[in-house]
């Protein structure tokens, strides 16, 4: 595996921040402060801390974003508990998952939209903000205490600062974390690991050398076959590659065409970097010593989890559920005495580190409802629902003594006859399911505490090895104006498509790293260094934008 100098790391675009930056803090700019008409129904004073609830009842239109796994019910715990603690009625209008993000962009552009548009990824509300369809949230966070109080107190503001457009607002209010939480990484047999006199491997290194010995052992077997391949080839894996060589996300999931370059303090092309190339490399090694399936990167999710449940196969791409739901089940009934675990991200070039944004799927709210005589109430019951310690609780977890219970030490259990995520396997009704908790919609974001209370043992442990690693600094805010954003949309996506198919290419052995300058080269035909060059050009812009704020 080739070796890369950690002097200058660079460090990730995440999918939040590309066009999408500004140049003012969380607070926003431009208040609009009369909201003397806009108050009914509102509480005098709301605290961090203080339970919300409207003065008189009142009704509040929300898209849902409706989950095959846990459809709605209009019966739910959740929707007349709500209500009665918050005097807040929520009527949805349900939209199947998998028409979700299209039917969210056809009612915005009728101008129907429910007040609140919840399950928006930050990024996913740039094309509204323009035709004015979304309000500057960014404006209107004073009316949020427990919101403010948890950037502060968790030193979030670079992040959210990700948010900001040229205008210096942002128009999504995200879900808040404590820290940056990693789920994916692999999963492998522990029981072929002991019969080999083999350790859990640590770096990649150990890895390659793992997987060499499986196959020694078992000529006739791919040691790792993979999934999460469609529809972006080597989602999961390549994700994970890339953030160990420091070449953002390597190609997979979340990839991003540019890069920050801390030494240079400016942004480069991803798909050009030395760091990428090594990924590439150290790939392409596990396929060409066929230590790698190489239909891990166009099989289906179903045939690459057959053949690592039938022991065919082990090593796979994993996050805590699948082991638990998925792998472990299976091989209980093809290998009985088979052993796994989720190993820690084995650690490459780029360090003992870990990449991303502490923000996760968050709120629009339709520019309508500022009109609204009952404003600043949705404004404080989003705040308690999504931001209070109280609201999080109450939405991931229920109702206390029925849902679940609290030990002495304050950690949370459900009750006997509920489940969730197999903590209570035996139960016969689930959290999510029959009661509408735990529920995408409204139940993300958190302390690491509140986040780790549906954590097994085995996953908390993982969690504690991960959470000591550094986390690499958030990139910089880089605003495209109209203009920009306009001509990066016909650049993004063709750029972004080339690299990942001659990035499999490479891998697979298709194409030789030989011709590794000649696809540099290729890159520039592709606008690459236009491309670059907007990005950076707005990155200068803001950069001179915030040492004039800085200095005035």
């Amino acid at each position: 595996m080739t070796n890369i100098s950690r002097r200058s790391l660079l460090v990730t675009l995440g999918a939040a921040t590309l066009g999408l930056a500004g140049c003012t803090s969380s607070g926003g700019s431009d208040k609009s402060t009369d909201l003397s008409k806009n108050r009914t129904d509102a509480m005098d004073t709301f605290a961090v801390g203080q339970q919300f609830k409207a003065t008189a009842p009142v009704t509040f239109s929300t898209l849902l974003n409706d989950n095959p796994g846990y459809p709605e019910k209009g019966n739910w715990l959740f929707w007349t508990e709500l209500a009665k603690r918050t005097n807040v009625t929520l009527k949805p209008t349900v939209v199947p998952l998998s028409d979700y993000e299209n039917k969210r962009s056809v009612i915005l552009g009728a101008g129907d939209a429910p007040f609140l548009i919840p399950k928006t990824y930050p990024g996913q509300e740039a094309p509204f903000v323009a035709s004015g369809a979304i309000l500057p949230v960014s404006d209107y966070v004073d009316l949020m205490p427990n919101y403010k109080a948890k950037i502060a107190k968790w030193n979030l503001q670079g992040d959210v600062d990700t948010l900001l457009q040229d205008d210096g607002k942002y128009y999504v209010l995200p879900g808040l974390h404590e820290d940056v939480w990693i789920d994916y990484s692999f999963a492998i047999r522990t029981d072929v690991l002991d019969a080999l006199g083999l350790q859990i491997p640590k770096t990649l290194d150990d890895l390659h050398s793992v997987l060499k010995a499986m196959k020694a052992a078992h000529p006739d077997s791919y040691p790792m076959t993979d999934r999460w391949s469609q529809p972006t080839p080597g989602g999961a894996l390549l994700q994970t590659l890339g953030q160990a060589f420091g070449a953002g996300y390597g190609g997979g999931w979340g990839y991003q065409n540019a890069t920050y370059d801390a030494g240079s303090d400016a942004f480069v092309l991803t798909g050009a970097m030395d760091q990428y190339k090594a990924m590439i490399d150290y790939a392409h090694t596990l396929v060409a010593e066929k230590l790698l399936d190489p239909e891990s990167f166009t099989q289906t999710d179903d045939q690459a989890e057959a053949k690592f449940t039938s022991g065919k196969s082990f090593v796979i791409s994993t996050n805590a559920q699948e082991l638990v739901n998925t792998y472990r089940p299976g091989l209980a009934k093809s290998v009985p005495n088979a052993k796994i675990v989720k190993i820690a991200v084995p650690v490459g070039p780029a360090g003992d580190v870990k990449v991303g944004l502490r923000l996760e799927n968050g709120l629009m709210i339709s520019k309508k409802a500022r009109d609204s005589k009952d404003f600043v109430a949705m404004m404080q019951f989003v705040d308690w629902l999504f931001y209070s310690d109280e609201g999080q609780i109450f939405a991931k977890w229920g109702v206390e003594g029925v849902t679940y219970t609290r030990d002495a030490s304050g950690g949370f259990q459900l009750a006997k006859d509920v489940d969730y995520v197999g903590l209570n396997p035996t139960a016969t009704k689930k959290l999510n399911v029959d009661f509408g908790f735990s529920n995408g919609n409204f139940a993300y974001g958190g302390s690491t505490q509140l986040l780790e209370s549906t954590f097994s043992a085995e996953e908390k442990e993982f969690q504690k090895v991960m959470t000591a690693r550094k986390t690499l600094a958030v990139p910089p805010p880089h605003p495209l104006n109209a203009d920009e954003q306009e001509q990066f949309a016909l650049w993004e996506a063709p750029l972004k498509d080339y690299v990942q198919q001659q990035t499999l290419k490479f891998i697979l052995g298709d194409r030789p790293l030989s011709q590794w300058d000649a696809f540099k080269s290729e890159l520039k035909g592709k606008n690459g260094d236009q491309y670059l060059k907007l990005v950076n050009t707005a990155y200068d812009r803001y950069r001179s934008k915030k040492n004039g704020s800085d200095k005035s």
